[in-house]
């Protein structure tokens, strides 16, 4: 399936275009993507995004290209499940032109309410204890730390901390609109 276009008062998420791919290769061999697992060969990332963009046929889900009204690409927000990780995560990624205007909480928000309309029942954010952004975007959208919650093979509660993600108490994805 490809992935679904969601639109925001100010953003498009969309299936994922070559030149994004050009786009987030560049972020990720940055010292950007340190709290990414980065910096990554350009090699390796182009394998990690295009991996994360088949996952909308493999899956049902998987990574959106975010871009403005105007098209202008800003990033990428995505529920990922690669084989490593014991859950479905959201995460999001901005480039530095797209930092500090809101995008990644108004594209995260987008992508949770279409994951609690197609039945997902929980999510969660693998973040590094030190990316205070990305913990402090979590705790915004509602998520709350759950250090109980299993980490992906081969790291630690040294480098990874798990924020879950749910629907409202009634369960509607309204309170994410």
């Amino acid at each position: 399936m490809p992935a679904p276009i969601l639109e925001t008062n100010r953003l498009r998420l969309r299936g994922h275009v070559m030149a994004d791919l050009d786009a987030l290769c560049d972020l990720f061999e940055s010292d950007r993507a340190r709290y990414m697992g980065g910096p990554v060969p350009r090699k390796e990332a182009w394998r990690w995004i295009a991996s994360e963009v088949a996952m909308w046929d493999l899956m049902g889900h998987g990574a959106w290209g975010v871009e403005t009204r105007g098209g202008t690409f800003i990033g990428q927000v995505g529920l990922l499940k690669p084989p490593h990780f014991p859950e479905t995560e959201i995460g999001w990624t901005v480039l530095a032109t797209g930092e500090g205007q809101g995008f990644a909480a108004e594209a995260a928000a987008a992508a949770l309410t279409w994951a609690w309309a197609e039945g997902f029942e929980t999510l969660v954010s693998y973040i590094h204890p030190d990316n205070a952004r990305s913990i402090a975007l979590a705790t915004r959208l509602g998520a709350v730390h759950d250090p109980c919650a299993p980490l992906p093979a081969g790291e630690t509660s040294a480098e990874t901390r798990v924020y879950r993600h749910s629907p409202d108490a009634d369960g509607s994805p309204e309170a994410y609109a």
